[in-house]
């Protein structure tokens, strides 16, 4: 099991709220590009290793992503009451996200390589779905 910090008090979500700059799920699943983001939580003690990983990604790494139709990948850092965490945006060009992602989990060198070393300085938020990594944010807005 990768790990994990521990759940929190539930808190509660109000109901999402769609108009002009708040796109439906089905308009969002129309649109041409995709927007994603995740966070995630930062083991203190391997920040360093993750921003030298990052400083310079692996060839294999940035041409499985992409073959999986990613682009405009960001990963930004802050903290939050004293923990520091991970915020991601990617944009999805492709048809079909599920097939996509399944592709880049059997690519060998993100499988085997990549992401022991990058998990190991993660820590998994509660609430992220059993098969994930990172939590997907609910988006609220966009303004292109």
């Amino acid at each position: 099991m990768k790990p994990a910090l521990p759940a929190d008090s539930s808190v509660p979500v109000p109901a999402p709220v769609y108009g002009p700059s708040n796109p439906t799920p089905a308009q969002l699943a129309a649109a041409p590009v995709k927007a994603y983001g995740s966070v995630i939580a930062l083991t203190p003690e391997l920040e360093q290793k993750y921003r030298e990983l990052h400083a310079d990604v692996w060839p294999a790494i940035v041409a499985a992503q992409r073959r999986a139709h990613i682009q405009n990948y960001h990963i930004y850092a802050a903290t939050l009451a004293g923990r520091r965490y991970l915020f991601s945006y990617f944009e999805y060009t492709g048809t079909d996200f599920a097939a996509d992602r399944a592709r880049i989990a059997q690519d060998p060198v993100t499988r085997d390589q990549w992401w022991p070393l990058t998990d190991a300085c993660q820590l998994r938020l509660p609430g992220t779905p059993q098969d994930e990594q990172w939590l997907p944010l609910e988006q609220l807005m966009h303004l292109p």
